[in-house]
């Protein structure tokens, strides 16, 4: 009963959104064609000012993935990751997820594909998806819009913010799933 009343009001929540804020712009004489116009001419102006900066973001996340420094620095270090029960196999996720988030979805599905869908290194990476966010991305995308360039201590923060994910993505895997 519960999961039809959820399926019912997520499949016409969106249309509802829509209709409401087509009636209020009615209510309040907008010229809804004009302004979604305008707002779609600010659309394409943002894109032309962050395409530079995606641009760098995916050549280093190439360029990271393809010189095999990735893969190098999880060998070397399957030691101390198994350590503190961060499969190796997870390390490229925890690298390249501040960077981008379709380079991590892509990384996941590599580590879905080589491990079973129930084992604990694809729950741990589920969980680390969830967690953390794409720091850099967001930087590049949301100040290049804006024209910001110096990012002071956002960086370190979201930053800070992506290791705490992280860490607290592998207690909450090793307390379930370990």
């Amino acid at each position: 009963m519960l999961k039809s009343v959820i399926d019912i009001i997520s499949l016409y929540t969106l249309p509802v959104i829509i209709m409401a804020i087509l009636v209020w712009a009615v209510f309040k004489k907008i010229p809804v064609y004009e302004t979604f116009i305008e707002g779609a001419k600010d659309g394409i102006k943002v894109c032309g000012n962050i395409i530079p900066y995606l641009v760098a973001i995916i050549v280093a996340i190439s360029m990271l993935r393809a010189s095999g420094f990735i893969e190098f620095l999880a060998s070397h270090c399957s030691a101390i990751l198994t350590a503190i029960h961060l499969p190796p196999d997870i390390l490229p996720l925890t690298i390249v997820r501040s960077l981008s988030g379709s380079a991590s979805l892509g990384v996941f599905t590599d580590i879905i594909q080589h491990n079973d869908v129930n084992s604990y290194s694809a729950k741990l990476a589920a969980i680390m998806l969830g967690s953390s966010e794409t720091t850099f991305y967001v930087l590049a995308v949301y100040f290049g819009s804006v024209g910001i360039k110096k990012f002071r201590y956002a960086i370190f923060t979201g930053l800070f913010a992506d290791i705490m994910g992280i860490a607290f993505a592998i207690l909450v895997a090793n307390f379930f799933f370990g």
